[in-house]
């Protein structure tokens, strides 16, 4: 096994790249290009809320220049049925203007618009070898959440198509969850071969960083996987108060009366706690304190009441957005249009340092 692939470095390292990481943005962002964004399969939900997408929010206003990839061609990646995907797009479109994401100070772009991003991935593939990709846990994880045997070629080669997605905005800053980490790996040893093999050693290509999330991973109501659409354990952010209350009042707890904060071993009644904590901006401990031996009845209308009041917001301003789609294409394809210069400027550098301007 080459180690150099997919753990150069150890976690620990890792983290203490993230935290050099915040420390700059908390003290001068200026340089830091973020890049992120979801594969579009229809509206989001509050696990991707609190995991991912405030903070992205939080980087965007802390000043950092944000780049949010609608990872269209990822749809298929392990799909033999792909759906609506415009109409995937315009929901998560919605829901990305909706939280706060902003067209003025982020750009947003789709895979499919972008043609030059994706011919980044001819000479990226040159660069790795097939054990080095089906290493990939998270290849293998999405391989196995498909309920696939074979892999195709698509999944294969996926941790390539997302280096190309990073390398080619210039891509510094990549907010990932600890899961993720060898997809990053993956790319800065795409990055730093590509300077060897193909620049003489020239920094074409800067290698990225993982910002590691603080935020918490929020479960599905049925306590056992994470919020997931296919599983049907989710509350969407395009819910209703009404929709809301009932979903939560359905989520799976125990029969223990007084409440306690024991993600081992109470991980469906800790899973509601995080949620409420999330909303009111108190600590797990503190709600569960707060409840007492009033049982997981209380929980429950707490978590929702604090979720409510927390979404509505974000759920006016989504009722706005829903209004005015053509508003929502409108701001991709002005994204699409700036993430193609930049695509076509990146991939000339490579064309010239591989002696193939012609």
């Amino acid at each position: 096994m080459n180690d150099e692939t997919l753990a150069p470095s150890s976690y620990d390292t890792s983290q203490r790249r993230s935290d050099a990481l915040w420390s700059r943005i908390e003290t001068d962002p200026s340089g830091l290009r973020m890049l992120t964004g979801d594969r579009p399969t229809g509206a989001l939900h509050i696990g991707h809320y609190f995991g991912s997408l405030r903070n992205r929010v939080r980087l965007q206003d802390a000043g950092v220049e944000s780049w949010v990839l609608v990872a269209d061609y990822q749809v298929i990646t392990d799909r033999d049925v792909v759906g609506d995907i415009k109409g995937s797009v315009r929901e998560l479109l919605t829901d990305y203007l909706a939280v706060g994401l902003d067209p003025e100070r982020s750009t947003f772009f789709a895979h499919s618009a972008v043609p030059a991003l994706n011919q980044l991935m001819l000479p990226f593939l040159s660069l790795v070898t097939q054990p080095e990709l089906e290493r990939n846990p998270t290849v293998k994880a999405e391989l196995a959440a498909a309920g696939k045997s074979a892999m195709g070629g698509l999944l294969l080669t996926y941790p390539v198509h997302q280096a190309a997605d990073i390398l080619f905005c210039g891509g510094n800053v990549v907010p990932v969850g600890r899961d993720q980490l060898p997809h990053i790996e993956q790319t800065r040893v795409i990055a730093r071969r590509f300077n060897e093999r193909y620049a003489g050693g020239e920094q074409v290509f800067t290698e990225p960083g993982a910002l590691l999330s603080e935020s918490p991973t929020i479960l599905g109501l049925d306590g056992e996987h994470k919020m997931s659409k296919s599983r049907g354990n989710t509350v969407m952010l395009r819910m209703d108060e009404a929709e809301t209350v009932k979903k939560i009042k359905k989520a799976k707890t125990d029969s223990e009366r007084v409440i306690t904060y024991d993600p081992e071993n109470r991980p469906e009644v800790a899973n509601l706690l995080t949620i409420a904590s999330q909303c009111a901006g108190r600590t797990p401990e503190e709600i569960a304190e707060e409840i007492g031996d009033k049982g997981s009845g209380t929980l429950k209308i707490m978590t929702a009441d604090l979720l409510n009041e927390h979404l509505a917001p974000i759920r006016a301003r989504r009722r706005e957005l829903e209004q005015d789609p053509e508003h929502l294409f409108s701001v991709l394809r002005a994204g699409n249009e700036r993430a193609n210069e930049v695509a076509e400027k990146t991939l000339a550098r490579v064309r010239e340092v591989m002696g193939m301007v012609y």
